[in-house]
């Protein structure tokens, strides 16, 4: 890896950690030796990279310090098109728009060599085949509720065709396959639950806030979600030793 590359890598490892990085865990990750990323940091420092490092806790990068899109690599430069991509077939209308303005954002502000990767990428997604029917919902403030942590009133109809009025406080846009899903806080189930927006029958847009932050509420989904999948995966294997038991007893 060129020094170039490896001084760009630091940094990323450093902007994606959510908590202090060791060097040896800097090194691990970019595949490289200690020494060098000691080196490496203190020349960064020396650029004035804001670079806090504590012995015995690790690096952190200070946060507000950006680099130019310029330094975007060819495989990052995809991952935006893959995902822009994605949502122009599938999300609604306005977030579509904002994905084709990204695009022609970054091809404005790449160098020469680097906008065929926009114009002629070599990933792509089939478009889809079955476009979602015109909703009556405003997912557009949707969305912008959930930024702003504001309560919904719904009136949702469920698979078994029950409806039912809930007051929920809404944090996440969620797409599942050709489906979006609001995911909120259910004060009528004191519980996280998930709205199919093609069965949201009538919305009311509160203006009340709701007590708890957004990034709370979903760090608490978050966590609920991987407890409920550790529980799913130990009661997998618990199935399969089970079986494998009753087979060597019929043997």
């Amino acid at each position: 890896m060129r020094r170039a590359d490896r001084l760009f890598e630091i940094i990323q490892v450093l902007r994606r950690a959510s908590r202090p990085q060791t060097a040896s865990e800097i090194a691990a990750k970019i595949e490289t030796s200690q020494r060098t990323v000691y080196r490496d940091i203190a020349a960064l420092i020396g650029q004035r990279v804001p670079i806090r490092g504590e012995a015995g806790v690790g690096y952190v990068l200070e946060r507000g310090f950006d680099l130019p899109p310029l330094m975007l690599t060819p495989d990052e430069i995809e991952a935006v098109v893959l995902g822009s991509q994605w949502v122009i077939a599938h999300a609604d209308p306005s977030l579509a728009r904002a994905a084709v303005d990204v695009l022609a954002k970054v091809a404005h502000v790449l160098p020469k060599g680097l906008r065929d990767v926009v114009d002629e990428p070599t990933v792509g997604t089939p478009p889809t085949r079955h476009r979602r029917a015109t909703l009556d919902v405003d997912v557009r403030r949707l969305r912008a509720w959930c930024r702003e942590g504001r309560k919904l009133a719904l009136r949702y109809v469920d698979e078994q065709g029950t409806t039912s009025e809930r007051t929920v406080w809404p944090f996440l846009i969620g797409y599942v396959s050709t489906m979006q899903v609001l995911v909120a806080w259910c004060e009528l189930r004191e519980d996280f639950r998930y709205f199919r927006t093609d069965r949201l029958l009538a919305v009311s847009f509160l203006d009340t806030r709701y007590p708890e932050r957004r990034a709370s509420l979903r760090r608490r989904w978050t966590e609920q979600r991987e407890t409920e999948e550790a529980e799913r995966a130990r009661g997998d294997q618990l199935g399969r030793g089970v079986g494998a038991g009753g087979r060597r007893a019929m043997r």
